[in-house]
C-alpha cells in the first residue's frame, strides 16, 4: 500500500538506554496499541460530533492497513487496535526490534520517529504500545523497622491523622499498578483478621497485565514481581484498613506508555472519588515521549475535572529524583498541575515528625531514601500557586509547578504491613500516597452531597480569612532534613509555611471536613 505519511509530533524515542537491538520483530507476532486523538476530556457528559467523526475516520484507516479496531472510547478519546508488527510497521512507518536490555531481557522497542497517515493529520496525537520499554518506576516500599514505636496500624493512622469517622462506605478508591507484581487476597484476609476489620470488596482490573494471586511458596515469582507484590499489597492494606467499606479497584497495567494512557483511560471511565498512584520517573527523562507525558497531562486534566483526586507520590530520592547530575529534578506525573502530589515525613527519636531523610538521602541497596520535591521545568505554575515562593534550585531554570503539596509518613517507624503471610514495616512516599487517597474518601464521605467529588488540590491553597485551606487543615512540618542527596545533589530547605519538602504538611482530617463544607 503506497499512502503518504507525516510526521507524528512528540512521537521521538531515543536509543533505549542499556539496550541493544539483537533482531527484527517477528512479522507476524501480535501487537496492541492505544491511538489518541485530539481534543479534551469530555467532562459534561457530552461528546462533541467531531470526537465520533475522528474515532471513524481513525478506524476506517487502520483497518485499511489490516489492524483491528478493539476499541474505541469517545471519553477520553482513544482507540485501540491490534494486528501484527508486519500491520503495524506499514501503518506507522517504523522498525520494530527486539532489543536486550540487561534490566528487562528482551522486549520490544523502536527508535525515531513515527508517521502516520496524511489524512489523520491533526486527528491523531499518539500511538502508544509499540515500544515496551519501561517509563514507570516505583517510590519503592522501604523497610522501615527502626523507630521510636512499632510500624503504625490503621487505628494509628486514623489517630495520628485525626481521620472523620466513618469506613468509606459507598466510596471508590483506585489504585494504580504496574507489572511485573502479584496480589495475594490471603495476605489481605490475614492483615485484615489481624486488625480486626472487615475484609474490603477489591476489584482486579487487568489492563494489558494479569497478575499472578498465589503465593510465592506456591509458585515461585521472579524477584522483580516479588518485590512488586509485596508493594502491591502494601497500597491495598493501607487502604483496606482505612477505607473497609470502600469499593476499591486495583488496576494492573505495563510499565509503558501504554500503560499510563490506559490507567488514566479507565479511571476517567469508573470515575473514583480518588486513584492513589505510588509510580513515576524524572520529568525529563529521555524514555518518556513529549506527546506520551502530553497525552499523560490532558487525562489528569479530564480526571480532576470530574472530580477524581488523582494522589501521586512526590519521589523517595529527594531532589535527584533518581538523576545524578548534580542538579535538582523532581517526579513525572507528580508535577502536574492536575494531581495532589504527596511527600513523605518521618517520627525522629524525641516522637518529632519531621521531614523524611534518610542517608544518603537517596535509595540505595542499603536503604536510604528522602521526599521528592521542587519545581518543575516542564509544567507552568498554576494560578492557585501564584502566591507560592519557592524559587528553582537550578541556575536559569524557570519557575514552574512546585511539589509536593502536602505529606505523610514515608520514613520510621513505617506501616504495618502483611505479605508472604508475615508481619513487615514497609514506608516510602509510595505508603504516604494511598494515606491520603484513604483520607479523601473519608472526608468525601462526610460532606454535604454538593460538596463531594471535587478535586482536592486547588482547594488547598484558596485563602479563607487570611490563611490557606492548607494551612488551616494541615500540621505544618517546619523541621528536618533538606532533601538533598549525598553525592551531593542540591535539596530545597524544610521552613516554616509550605515548603517544597512537605508541602503544607501532614493531614488533619476532621478540619479538613469542616473546610471543605465552606469552599
Amino acid at each position: 500500500m503506497t499512502e503518504q505519511h507525516v510526521v507524528l509530533e512528540g512521537s521521538k524515542r531515543p536509543s533505549m538506554a542499556d539496550a541493544t537491538r539483537v533482531a527484527d520483530a517477528d512479522a507476524q507476532a501480535p501487537v496492541s496499541v492505544t491511538v489518541t486523538l485530539r481534543g479534551k476530556v469530555v467532562t459534561d457528559g457530552r461528546i462533541p460530533p467531531e470526537r465520533r467523526e475522528d474515532a471513524e475516520k481513525t478506524k476506517a484507516v487502520l483497518e485499511r492497513y489490516g489492524l483491528t479496531v478493539d476499541e474505541v472510547r469517545l471519553q477520553p478519546g482513544s482507540v485501540v487496535a491490534s494486528g501484527p508488527v508486519s500491520a503495524m510497521n506499514a501503518a506507522f512507518q517504523t522498525d520494530l526490534g527486539i532489543y536486550r536490555s540487561a534490566e528487562q531481557g528482551e522486549l520490544r522497542g523502536r527508535e525515531g520517529e513515527l508517521r502516520i497517515p496524511s489524512e489523520l493529520a491533526g486527528v491523531v496525537t499518539g500511538v502508544f504500545g509499540l515500544d515496551e520499554r519501561r517509563v514507570a518506576r516505583r517510590a519503592t516500599a522501604q523497610d522501615t523497622s527502626t523507630g521510636v514505636q512499632g510500624p503504625f496500624t490503621p487505628a494509628d493512622l486514623e489517630r495520628h491523622y485525626d481521620f472523620p469517622d466513618g469506613l468509606g462506605k459507598s466510596q471508590k478508591v483506585g489504585i494504580a499498578e504496574f507489572a511485573p507484581c502479584g496480589y495475594f487476597g490471603d495476605d489481605l484476609q490475614a492483615f485484615c483478621d489481624s486488625h480486626n476489620l472487615p475484609t474490603p470488596h477489591v476489584d482486579l482490573v487487568p489492563l494489558g497485565f494479569r497478575p499472578p494471586q498465589t503465593l510465592p511458596a506456591v509458585q515461585k515469582l521472579s524477584p522483580q514481581a516479588e518485590d512488586g507484590a509485596g508493594e502491591v499489597m502494601m497500597d491495598v492494606e493501607i487502604i483496606a484498613g482505612l477505607c473497609p467499606a470502600a469499593q476499591i479497584p486495583v488496576y494492573f497495567v505495563p510499565w509503558t506508555q501504554k500503560g499510563w494512557i490506559d490507567l488514566i483511560d479507565q479511571a476517567i471511565a469508573d470515575q473514583p472519588v480518588t486513584l492513589s498512584v505510588s509510580y513515576g520517573l524524572p520529568e525529563e527523562d529521555p524514555q518518556l515521549s513529549p506527546a506520551a507525558r502530553d497525552e499523560v497531562y490532558k487525562r489528569l486534566e479530564g480526571a480532576a475535572g470530574l472530580g477524581i483526586t488523582v494522589c501521586v507520590a512526590s519521589g523517595d530520592d529527594g531532589a535527584g529524583a533518581q538523576v545524578e547530575d548534580g542538579a535538582a529534578h523532581v517526579s513525572f506525573p507528580s508535577t502536574s498541575e492536575f494531581v495532589l502530589a504527596v511527600g513523605g515525613t518521618e517520627i525522629d527519636s524525641t516522637g518529632r515528625e519531621v521531614s523524611w531523610w534518610e542517608a544518603p538521602g537517596r535509595r540505595t541497596d542499603n536503604g536510604g531514601g528522602a521526599s521528592g520535591g521542587g519545581v518543575s521545568a516542564v509544567v507552568e505554575p498554576p494560578q492557585w500557586q501564584n502566591n507560592i515562593d519557592v524559587a528553582p534550585l537550578n541556575e536559569n531554570a524557570p519557575k514552574g509547578r512546585v511539589v509536593p503539596d502536602v505529606a505523610a509518613l514515608a520514613g520510621a517507624p513505617g506501616y504495618d504491613v502483611m505479605f508472604e503471610g508475615q508481619p513487615r514495616a514497609l514506608g516510602g512516599t509510595s505508603a504516604a500516597t494511598p494515606v491520603w487517597a484513604a483520607l479523601v474518601a473519608r472526608v468525601d464521605a462526610a460532606l454535604p452531597a454538593g460538596k463531594r467529588q471535587r478535586f482536592l488540590t486547588p482547594l488547598l491553597y484558596k485563602s479563607i480569612n487570611g490563611q490557606t485551606v492548607g494551612q488551616a487543615v494541615c500540621r505544618d512540618i517546619s523541621t528536618g532534613h533538606d532533601n538533598g542527596s549525598d553525592p551531593p545533589s542540591p535539596g530545597y530547605p524544610v521552613q516554616t509555611g509550605y515548603d517544597a519538602v512537605t508541602g503544607w504538611g501532614i493531614p488533619g482530617g476532621t478540619a479538613l471536613v469542616k473546610e471543605l463544607q465552606s469552599v
